[in-house]
């Protein structure tokens, strides 16, 4: 029995220890065995879905491009079949936690600061004040980069779990309203119901793209600019 709304996104095992993070690496386990043996649509559109993320994250990533990009390709690999799991019913949606959001983002980006810091320290500095900056601003504008820079972690983190939450609370609500309506309004909740699972497919695939984006894009801001 769901004591609230959120804890549909923790739910309850009878056993002492937790099985509910294993769906983290489930999605790995379904996938058809054919795929890794013989060419298919799921190859196809598996390749075709890598290579245009290669060659976006290249560009961006510059010229050290080719060998970073499969890190991150294989971030959004990790963080797409996570949200996807979450869609499916009493599957626990490890995505839709600020635990799992934080553990991706903050060891990526102090390992990006660590290396930037010890490799690059004039650079790093000199990027804490904007070209063109008025000499009187550059102390508020030191303070203004480098907290926007230490927030970077909390606002992927915060982002990913947000839009993963927000579909799913309106999911949960929409299919209590079922046991208590009507003949005539089941329809039009099945209807809502389909439309709101096809737009969180979406915005699964979605997040997943824009998580990975940005990683690559404060990754090449801090590191590959100054190489």
């Amino acid at each position: 029995m769901m004591t609230d709304l959120f804890s549909t996104f923790d739910p309850a095992t009878s056993m002492n220890l937790s099985l509910n993070w294993l769906s983290t690496f489930l999605g790995f386990l379904i996938i058809p065995s054919t795929y890794w043996l013989l060419p298919s649509r799921y190859d196809s559109l598996f390749k075709t879905i890598n290579f245009k993320l290669h060659s976006e994250f290249k560009t961006l990533l510059g010229p050290s491009g080719s060998s970073a990009s499969i890190l991150f390709i294989a971030l959004f690999t990790f963080i797409l079949c996570n949200n996807f799991m979450g869609l499916i019913p009493y599957v626990f949606t490890s995505s839709s936690h600020l635990i799992y959001t934080i553990t991706l983002a903050l060891p990526l980006w102090l390992s990006i600061m660590i290396f930037g810091w010890f490799n690059h320290t004039q650079h790093m500095l000199a990027h804490l004040v904007p070209e063109g900056s008025p000499s009187v601003l550059m102390p508020f504008m030191v303070c203004i980069e480098t907290i926007s820079n230490m927030i970077r972690p909390t606002s992927l983190a915060v982002r990913l779990t947000a839009n993963m939450i927000a579909g799913h609370m309106l999911m949960s609500l929409l299919g209590e309203n079922i046991v208590s309506a009507t003949s005539q309004m089941i329809p039009m909740i099945m209807i809502c119901h389909i439309i709101l699972f096809l737009f969180e497919a979406a915005v699964a695939f979605i997040q997943a793209y824009v998580f990975s984006t940005l990683s690559v894009l404060y990754t090449s801001e801090v590191v590959y600019e100054f190489t």
